[in-house]
């Protein structure tokens, strides 16, 4: 399984991904990690109790330009329990770019249902292994609303690198 490492000015969190439940998920993170893309993206939603969410903005807030959507792998056996990532994506099911959030807690309403707009869920494609706690930090962080978004964090928590450290 593939292994990368989230380096963040709140500590290191350590992500197995599953290339083999979601090669697609998998394929597509790893290939924004070796591309920089992470490099200097902030953790834009956290909400205790539920996920922290980032990967597609930088500090203030702007939105960095991604590739293609990829395909919806929700069905594919993996559930949104604590410490595992899934994609953002919008309403489209199959929306899903750059953007991933970091379960805080076993959200089964997350989880694939059925192959409709209201049933697809949103894909997990890894976990993290080491760094919870970094999470679980990052929950505490006081948050706020700004440009329109809400759960803000107050103060930027960026990821300062993402590395493929075994493939």
């Amino acid at each position: 399984m593939p292994i990368v490492k989230l380096e963040t000015t709140m500590g290191n969190i350590t992500i197995e991904l599953d290339a083999e439940n979601a090669p697609v998920g998998t394929e597509n993170f790893i290939h924004y990690v070796m591309d920089g893309y992470y490099t200097n993206t902030i953790f834009h939603r956290i909400i205790p109790g539920f996920m922290v969410q980032g990967g597609g903005m930088v500090e203030g807030l702007q939105e960095k330009p991604s590739g293609d959507p990829i395909e919806n792998e929700a069905d594919n056996g993996l559930k949104n329990d604590r410490g595992t990532l899934a994609y953002a994506r919008t309403m489209d099911p199959h929306s899903a770019t750059t953007q991933f959030f970091i379960n805080l807690v076993n959200n089964d309403f997350l989880n694939f249902k059925s192959k409709d707009t209201q049933g697809w869920g949103y894909a997990v494609f890894g976990k993290v292994t080491e760094g919870m706690d970094i999470v679980d930090a990052m929950a505490k962080v006081e948050t706020t609303s700004r440009m329109g978004h809400q759960d803000v964090p107050r103060d930027d928590i960026t990821i300062t690198k993402a590395v493929l450290i075994e493939d």
